[in-house]
């Protein structure tokens, strides 16, 4: 499970990856959160702007859906990973209502305790996505990209 996840802003993929060592730090607007994996975050929010309902799909037909991809080589033993948020979902969160967020936000820590139980992160979820919202907003409005980063 990644420890420190990071979803940000960059102009393109070859910006995006150039934050791999370090994180993308003050310079890129983001919204920072824990104790999440924010390949299967991606894919379960994707999921449910494809597919809505206020039920988490079974975990089979989540690890069939077709997860971010890698702007950087794939993981080392490092664990950090960078991925690019899929653009039909960077224009789904840009247009969500809040009613969608809040259904979002009730499911997906489902998946979460279910996977993770305990270790689940701390951070208000409902917060986190409207952080998210923001984000694949003003990536639509500059024609940038939605990354995620984690270690």
């Amino acid at each position: 499970m990644a420890h420190d996840i990071v979803f940000f802003l960059a102009a393109d993929d070859e910006t995006a990856a150039a934050t791999r060592l370090w994180g993308p730090g003050e310079a890129f607007e983001s919204e920072t959160c824990r104790f999440i994996e924010p390949d299967s975050a991606i894919a379960e929010w994707d999921m449910y702007f494809e597919e809505p309902s206020a039920e988490a799909p079974p975990v089979e037909q989540l690890l069939e859906w077709a997860w971010p991809e890698w702007v950087t080589a794939p993981p080392l033993n490092d664990g950090v990973e960078v991925f690019a948020l899929p653009q039909r979902l960077t224009g789904a969160l840009a247009n969500a209502s809040s009613a969608e967020l809040e259904e979002l936000a009730g499911r997906w820590p489902t998946r979460v305790r279910s996977e993770d139980g305990d270790d689940m992160t701390d951070d208000d979820l409902l917060a986190v996505l409207q952080g998210v919202v923001r984000l694949a907003a003003s990536a639509v409005d500059t024609g940038g990209g939605l990354y995620s980063w984690s270690s």
